[in-house]
C-alpha cells in the first residue's frame, strides 16, 4: 500500500516537471518582454495591411503616351496689318479685255498677303473679304480703330509696263507762300501771326501726322518690289491717294500693272512675290524706325 502511495507520488511529480519545461519552452519562443497571451493576436508582415489602411497606388504603366496638351496660341506682336483689297461691289475698278478685273485680282492678293503675314506672327484683318466696296472713310475708320496699326491698299493699274509694282504715300499739296508786296513801308516789321487755337486733327488730314512714316514704309517695301518684280523703279512716288488721307497711320497703297495682262492667271501667280514684299518690307521698316 505505501508503495503504490509513493508511486503515485513520484508520477505526479514527473507530470508537473513536464509541464513546467514546456512552458518554459514556449515562453522562451515569444519575444523578449511579449506576453504570451498575445502571441497570436498581432498580424506578422506576411498576413497583410490592415482594412483601415489605403492599397499604395498601382504606377502608370511603362510606354504610355501622355495626353496631348493644347496646341499654342500664335503669339501676335508689332502692329495690325491692315489689308485693304480696293474697289468692290459695283466698283470694278480697272477692267482689262481680257476679262481681268481689278476688285477680283486684289482680293486674291490680299487673301494670299495675309495667310503669309499671320504665318509670320503679324496679326491681320482685311476692309473686305468679300465682294462688297466699304467707302473710304469706312476703310480709314477700320484702320483708325486700332491704336497701333499698318494700312496698305491694293491695287492693280489700267496701264503700264506688265508685270511691275509701285508703292505709294500720301503726299499733301502744299501751296507756295504768298510773295510779300512790295511797298515804300518795307522797314516796318510785320505783325505778328494770331496764336493758333489747339484742335483736333481733322478727318481728311489724319494721314499728314504719319506723312514721313508712310513715305519710309513705302520706300522699303519699294525695294522688295524692285528685287521681285524686274523693271519696278527702286524708289516710291508720293500721290494724294484719296483711300490713303483720313487714315491715322502709316499708310501705302501698292499697284501693280496691268490688267493689260494676257491673262488672269498671269496676275494672279503675283500674289506670292507681292506677299514676299510687303513681308520683307514690313521687317525692313521696323529695322529703320527702331
Amino acid at each position: 500500500m505505501l508503495f503504490a502511495v509513493r508511486n503515485l507520488f513520484l508520477l505526479a511529480i514527473f507530470l508537473v516537471a513536464t509541464a513546467a519545461t514546456a512552458l518554459v519552452a514556449q515562453q522562451a519562443r515569444q519575444e523578449p518582454g511579449q506576453p504570451l497571451s498575445q502571441a497570436t493576436d498581432q498580424p506578422s508582415a506576411q498576413q497583410g495591411s490592415s482594412p483601415q489602411q489605403a492599397a499604395p497606388a498601382s504606377p502608370a504603366p511603362q510606354g504610355a503616351t501622355p495626353p496631348p496638351a493644347a496646341a499654342p496660341q500664335p503669339a501676335y506682336t508689332g502692329p495690325v496689318i491692315v489689308l485693304d483689297p480696293a474697289h468692290g461691289g459695283t466698283d470694278t475698278g480697272a477692267r482689262g479685255d481680257n476679262g481681268v478685273i481689278e476688285k477680283d485680282i486684289v482680293l486674291q492678293f490680299a487673301r494670299a498677303a495675309r495667310i503669309e503675314l499671320v504665318r509670320q506672327g503679324y496679326r491681320v484683318v482685311m476692309t473686305r473679304n468679300d465682294d462688297s466696296n466699304p467707302s473710304y472713310d469706312d476703310r480709314a475708320a477700320m484702320a483708325n480703330s486700332y491704336r497701333d496699326a499698318i494700312f496698305i491698299s491694293l491695287h492693280v493699274s489700267s496701264t503700264g509696263t506688265i508685270g511691275t509694282a509701285r508703292a505709294y504715300y500720301y503726299q499733301f499739296w502744299t501751296p507756295l507762300p504768298p510773295a510779300a508786296p512790295e511797298s515804300a513801308a518795307s522797314d516796318i516789321p510785320p505783325e505778328p501771326p494770331a496764336a493758333q487755337v489747339p484742335s483736333l486733327t481733322p478727318w481728311n488730314e489724319a494721314q499728314r501726322l504719319h506723312e514721313d512714316a508712310s513715305h519710309l514704309l513705302a520706300d522699303q517695301i519699294q525695294i522688295q518690289l524692285a528685287q521681285l518684280f524686274t523693271g519696278s523703279p527702286e524708289v516710291s512716288q508720293g500721290v494724294a491717294v484719296r483711300g490713303l488721307r483720313s487714315v491715322d497711320a502709316p499708310a501705302i497703297a501698292i499697284e501693280i500693272s496691268s490688267v493689260a495682262a494676257p491673262n488672269v492667271s498671269s496676275l494672279t501667280a503675283l500674289a506670292a512675290p507681292l506677299a514676299a514684299s510687303i513681308l520683307n518690307g514690313l521687317h525692313a521698316f521696323h529695322a529703320a524706325a527702331m
